[in-house]
């Protein structure tokens, strides 16, 4: 992968991260709402090869972890999303039948959010964290797993119009 496309990459992602901690986490969602990073990071990786993916996911956690609404210490994020990137992107590697159609990558996606939470909050009790009662974390997972069902074939194409411009025609649905 050539480095210059990953840094043309960065500015995708830093707007991302503004609409995020500008506009997303004002909305008071019912069930916990979405992390609109997380998805198209996700969504980012699931078009890409294991090695950007991976990268994605570094400098996805690293703003992310930088958020002020992101609780934990700095490095919990980046660690879940260099290892959950990775994972999305190296299901989809090689299999045209996910890269080509939404439905694959939108159930990806949603299974990929669902368990970065779930891996989040384990590293989190991990690290001495408290999560609230197992009801309260089952409905915010299953709140977010609603959301981002709703959100990613929303914004499917349109990341998938911008990866195809910066890595080039192979991945475009």
């Amino acid at each position: 992968m050539s480095l210059r496309r990953f840094f043309i990459s960065a500015p995708v992602f830093l707007f991302i991260y503004l609409a995020q901690e500008a506009f997303v986490t004002q909305l008071r969602l019912p069930a916990g709402g979405f992390n609109l990073l997380l998805i198209v990071a996700l969504i980012w990786a699931a078009l890409s090869t294991p090695e950007i993916g991976a990268l994605t996911g570094f400098g996805a956690g690293i703003m992310m972890d930088l958020s002020q609404s992101a609780p934990g210490p700095l490095g919990h994020w980046t660690l879940v999303l260099i290892i959950a990137c990775y994972a999305i992107a190296f299901l989809g590697y090689g299999d045209d039948n996910i890269r080509g159609n939404p439905i694959n990558i939108v159930l990806l996606t949603t299974i990929g959010v669902v368990a970065a939470q779930a891996v989040f909050l384990l590293l989190g009790l991990m690290l001495g964290q408290e999560i609230g009662s197992i009801q309260h974390v089952l409905y915010l997972l299953a709140g977010s797993a609603f959301w981002t069902a709703i959100i990613s074939p929303l914004i499917l194409k349109v990341i998938s119009y911008i990866h195809a411009l910066i890595f080039g025609l192979r991945s475009q649905l």
